[in-house]
This record gives structure tokens, C-alpha cells and sequence, in this order.
């Protein structure tokens, strides 16, 4: 069993580099860099759709995505204090009786 690869941000940036910017052809660069041509392809359109977030790495998110997880978990809490809350209600009301 082969164990999968890991290439650095640099390293891809490069790679992307040698097709963009110097003229390479996609599968000159991939067999130069003894990498797949579907890799290198998945690469430069990554690069291409970049957004400035080309090549993040794992668990590293956009700010619209992180935005997204803190509200999400802000949503989760405020949901369980109105609970908490409702049941005080109850519980305040029916000693009141």
C-alpha cells in the first residue's frame, strides 16, 4: 500500500508557476515534477478560482466559512439559554401557585 503525497502551498505554487507564468505545458510540468497531470490540472484551476484561498490546507478556512462555524455555534448556545430560560418560567410559575 503507497501512502499518499503531501506537497506544500510552495511547492504547488510553483508547480503552477512553471504551466502560468513560464509556458510549460501542463504534462511537460507534471512529468518534470513527477506528478499526475490530473493533479497539476486540479491545481492550476484551483490557482485560476483562487478567491486569494488557493492551497489553504486543511482545517484552514475562509473568512465566510469561519463566520459561518462561530454562527452556527452562537445559534446552538442562544437556543439553549431561551431552554433553560423556558423551563425557569415553568418551574417560577408553578411555585408562584
Amino acid at each position: 500500500m503507497t501512502t499518499r503525497k503531501k506537497f506544500s502551498k510552495e511547492f504547488k505554487e510553483d508547480a503552477v508557476s512553471l504551466v502560468i507564468e513560464q509556458g510549460y505545458s501542463r504534462k511537460e510540468a507534471a512529468s518534470s515534477l513527477d506528478l499526475s497531470l490530473s493533479l497539476l490540472d486540479r491545481w492550476v484551476r484551483e490557482h485560476q478560482s483562487d478567491d486569494g484561498y488557493a492551497f489553504r490546507g486543511n482545517g484552514k478556512l475562509t473568512p465566510d466559512l469561519d463566520e459561518n462555524r462561530k454562527l452556527r455555534a452562537q445559534v446552538k448556545r442562544l437556543e439553549m439559554e431561551k431552554e433553560i430560560l423556558k423551563k425557569a418560567t415553568v418551574f417560577f410559575a408553578a411555585e408562584m401557585k
